[in-house]
């Protein structure tokens, strides 16, 4: 019987594939469970419809990863701390203390796990910030220390 794939199935398939499996697994466990239906005409065109609207959405997403990177290149975060002598911060600077002063001065809305730092900012001065907007789209922000009270 041919049966389309609603959720994962470990070591049969994968959400969305179409797989001939036999008569008594489909009826007794597979659509009783819920994780395939039968692949008929309606099935198809519904999948069909699914996997367009699926790209539909992603390209949208995409788009609006490329609007945000071009945003996010014209502008440079500032933020005061303390240092000490050459130049070195007594505490640091995390991505959330970044993406707060985004949010509060540009009104960007940003994730703080999309940054992608090594390690917290330790020094004054300018830092570029790569960000993962989109598994195609990657951003570089502009973050400027400098020393405050």
């Amino acid at each position: 019987m041919k049966v389309i794939f609603l959720k994962d199935v470990k070591g049969k398939g994968k959400k969305g594939e179409i797989k001939n499996v036999a008569d008594g697994y489909a009826h007794n466990f597979l659509i009783k469970q819920g994780l395939a239906v039968e692949a008929n005409q309606a099935a198809m065109s519904s999948l069909n419809a699914q996997a367009k609207k699926e790209e539909k959405q992603s390209q949208q997403e995409l788009e609006d990863a490329k609007e945000l990177k071009e945003k996010l290149e014209k502008v440079t975060v500032e933020l005061t701390a303390k240092s000490g002598e050459d130049g070195r911060l007594f505490g640091s600077i995390t991505s959330k203390q970044i993406a707060d002063e985004l949010q509060k001065a540009h009104s960007i809305k940003l994730d703080k796990r999309k940054m992608e730092m090594q390690d917290a900012i330790r020094t004054l001065g300018y830092t570029k910030v790569p960000v993962k907007l989109h598994k195609e789209v990657q951003a570089t922000l502009n973050v400027h220390v400098k020393e405050g009270k």
